[in-house]
């Protein structure tokens, strides 16, 4: 069957060759009218046809085809969401995505840039699962390059799309003191690690705003872990708990929940606890499920594609100095209650 053209569907539609070129250019803005282009989409779609990406990469110098570099998409329970939004923005003007891991390996990154880089890629998206000041790769220029979760080891070097984490501190004890609870507890993450830092801040801004001391032995700066969770709870709680509790994540909130249960606290009627990242398949299956701060995965993945396509469609370089912070949300669930009386 004779692949359809683009003088098939102008001649369906009753248009120009050019006026089809300009909607599937996207070019349509101001030269046709919303009408004459919902026109030419249905007479393309009702002849099933698509635009020569081949040819049109040619004239334009482009592939239509962004590369995506991740140190740990198989291991990491966050990297579908990242991967998900970067492919939906990416498809949304136009273009796919190309996946590849490294598994943190150089030579492994080495190879999987030499590949994307074979392809003709328009760009590149670096991803990290974790936030930290990170190595980036040889081979990705920083004109065409952003990263995603993760910060370049010298500042100004490459863009980056990372979480608020201080922000999302704050939001997590804000929670808190709007439900009437003053003595708070904070079971973070390890010392040295951003995330981690930036948490612990946004939580003594928000204690600090409200005017309220944080006493010795209400910070415990511990690990990422269930267990590591509940030895830090079993503490805390050991004598005159706090009214509520903020966690590092949600696996350290899980580790405070069954310390609670241990001593004999109901969740959140004795205790309010807020957790961090909303992790699938955990946070909302808790009891009671958990009220917690969610990281913004999905929208950091598609803020990355925008950020690289916007420079890579004007033709000018990916602004290096540019690092935006994207919001982490509040996600309210069942643990945590005012304060009585």
């Amino acid at each position: 069957m004779k692949r359809p053209t683009a003088r098939d569907v102008a001649e369906r539609a009753g248009v120009s060759r050019a006026a089809v070129s300009f909607v599937f250019s996207g070019r349509a803005e101001g030269n046709l009218s919303a009408r004459t282009q919902q026109r030419i989409k249905e007479a393309a779609d009702a002849l099933g046809y698509r635009p020569d990406e081949v040819a049109r990469s040619l004239r334009g110098r482009r592939t239509g085809v962004l590369g995506m570099l991740s140190d740990s998409i198989a291991t990491s329970p966050f990297a579908g969401r990242t991967v998900l939004g970067a492919m939906e923005a990416a498809r949304a003007r136009g273009h796919q995505i190309l996946l590849m891991e490294s598994g943190s390996d150089q030579a492994a990154a080495s190879e999987a840039i030499a590949e994307l880089r074979a392809r003709r890629v328009d760009g590149f998206v670096y991803a990290a699962m974790e936030l930290n000041p990170t190595d980036v790769p040889e081979g990705l220029e920083p004109d065409r390059t952003v990263l995603a979760n993760c910060l370049p080891r010298t500042p100004g070097t490459y863009a980056a799309v990372v979480a608020d984490e201080r922000a999302g501190g704050r939001s997590a004890v804000d929670a808190l003191l709007a439900a009437g609870h003053r003595d708070i507890a904070l079971i973070g993450g390890p010392d040295g690690n951003i995330a981690a830092d930036d948490r612990t801040r946004g939580f003594h801004d928000g204690m600090r705003e409200a005017g309220l001391p944080v006493p010795d032995g209400r910070v415990l700066r511990v690990g990422w872990q269930i267990d590591e969770g509940y030895a830090a709870a079993a503490r805390v709680l050991a004598s005159a708990p706090p009214t509520a509790v903020v966690c590092a994540n949600d696996r350290v909130a899980a580790g405070v929940l069954l310390a609670a249960a241990r001593a004999g606290l109901s969740v959140p009627d004795d205790l309010s606890v807020v957790g961090y990242d909303d992790q699938d398949q955990m946070a909302a299956h808790l009891v009671p499920a958990l009220t917690t701060v969610a990281l913004p995965h999905h929208a950091m993945g598609a803020a990355a594609v925008h950020t690289l396509l916007d420079a890579v469609e004007a033709g000018t370089p990916v602004p290096r100095t540019e690092v935006s912070r994207l919001n982490c949300p509040l996600v309210e669930r069942d643990s945590v209650a005012r304060v009585r009386g």
